[in-house]
């Protein structure tokens, strides 16, 4: 196919970059980019808007896939010059991120939205000037007790939830599939079930 033609998506993870921040809860974003970007043999090797980017192609679509390095407050200028460069339309632009609102285990895509309180999310729509793109939103549940949510999304996930999260990546990453081969509302009639 014609690459002038290809319709373009832009898949970008929210998270730290890092090794200290790799498996903390913030960083489900990027976890589920990474399981994406290996299903597709694709590696993050270049730079480019302040983000870590690789491509590929997914039938007859281009992917471009983005893990802002910016941290969590200032990543939505790397979005928005990445959206710009590649002239994406919000409607291809899908944000993969941790919410605290969902318990560890659900899934949640939908097609707009507002920050929900996330940083990330609240750069993204103030750089777009919309927020009337795609989230694919990854659940990590509320802290317990009264910890600081600031401080409970910087832990790493304790080893008995592993299995659950590992779950709900994989489960989330057929959700982002079906997204990008047959839209948004099939993908959202199959993921955005009640975890039983």
């Amino acid at each position: 196919m014609n690459e002038a033609v290809a319709e373009t998506y832009l898949i970008t993870g929210l998270g730290n970059p890092g090794r200290a921040y790799r498996h903390t809860r913030h960083n489900a974003g990027f976890m589920l980019l990474d399981l994406f970007a290996e299903d597709l043999n694709l590696t993050f090797t270049r730079q480019q808007a302040h983000a870590l980017i690789t491509d590929g192609r997914l039938g007859g679509k281009k992917i471009i896939l983005a893990k802002p390095q910016t941290y969590m407050n200032a990543l939505g200028r790397s979005v928005g010059l990445l959206a710009h460069f590649y002239r994406i339309h919000p409607s291809n632009l899908l944000v993969t991120v941790d919410d605290i609102d969902l318990p560890l285990g659900s899934i949640k895509l939908l097609p707009a939205g507002g920050s929900a309180g996330h940083n990330g999310m609240r750069s993204i729509i103030n750089h777009l000037g919309t927020q009337e793109f795609p989230r694919l939103r990854i659940g990590i549940s509320r802290p317990p007790g009264r910890m600081d949510p600031a401080d409970y999304v910087l832990l790493n996930f304790k080893p008995d939830e592993l299995p659950v999260l590992i779950d709900s990546l994989d489960r989330a990453h057929h959700c982002l599939r079906l997204f990008l081969q047959e839209g948004i509302q099939a993908a959202m009639n199959c993921c955005n079930t009640p975890v039983s």
